[in-house]
């Protein structure tokens, strides 16, 4: 497999991915992928995909609670 950035070499490795959206910044360690060996770019199978879109979408509605909390004192 070639890197689409910089034609290097992708092997199976595994890589961290962050995420910072608006509410919260999440790092997940350790995700399975292919790496390029040159540039370090990583490329996610579907499973991989599907699991971090689903744990943005359930952050972002939960962070939405949070934002829309009032404190009373």
């Amino acid at each position: 497999m070639e890197c689409l950035y910089c034609k290097g070499k992708m092997d199976e490795g595994r890589t961290t991915y962050p995420i910072n959206r608006k509410g919260y910044h999440l790092l997940i360690e350790n995700i399975p992928a292919f790496v390029c060996n040159q540039c370090g770019e990583p490329y996610f199978g579907e499973k991989e995909v599907d699991a971090i879109q689903d744990l943005i979408h359930d952050m972002d509605k939960k962070t939405l609670g949070l934002q829309n909390m009032r404190l009373v004192a």
